[in-house]
């Protein structure tokens, strides 16, 4: 299987939740289970139901973290030197030529990808439009509305 590109931010991310879940969910998962299995029938007890859905919802996503960890190749933007140009990991500010709209993204893996807080994966159009591009360059990505044109106004390396 190929590596999967991921920022240091983004390991971490994942390194939290995972802690949290073998540390702070899985043991509440656990007593939850032995309460419900106090209480008797387990065929008509719905607490405990419940709480093995919420233990296989939980081991599932374990699981998935691990398979992400362990197949990510972490990368230190910080320690590359990308020599000015659009690399993983930077953070970029465009500007769309047509509308004069302004928009900063850091390209990041496909997991870490959230529009809303401005982070792009790295196989989206635009990051793909502006790998290896520098400063000033101008980049056109196709859209479903046809072809956009953006100019690069900064790239940073944070």
């Amino acid at each position: 299987m190929d590596k999967v590109p991921l920022t240091v931010v983004g390991a971490e991310k994942l390194k939290a939740e995972l802690d949290e879940l073998k540390t702070v969910t899985r043991p509440r998962i656990v007593e939850a289970i032995a309460t419900a299995r106090e209480h008797g029938d387990l065929k008509e007890n719905a607490e405990y139901h419940a709480a093995r859905e919420q233990q296989s919802f939980a081991e599932g996503r374990i699981n998935e973290i691990e398979g992400k960890l362990s197949n990510a190749q972490i990368i230190d933007i910080k320690e590359i030197d990308a020599k000015g140009k659009v690399i993983f990991g930077a953070t970029v500010e465009i500007e769309d030529l047509e509308t004069e709209k302004k928009v900063t993204y850091q390209i990041v893996g496909q997991d870490e990808a959230d529009i809303k807080e401005g982070r792009i994966s790295v196989g989206s159009p635009i990051a793909r439009a502006l790998i290896g591009k520098e400063v000033e360059d101008v980049v056109t990505v196709k859209t479903p509305n046809g072809d956009v044109d953006y100019e690069i106004l900064s790239i940073q390396y944070i």
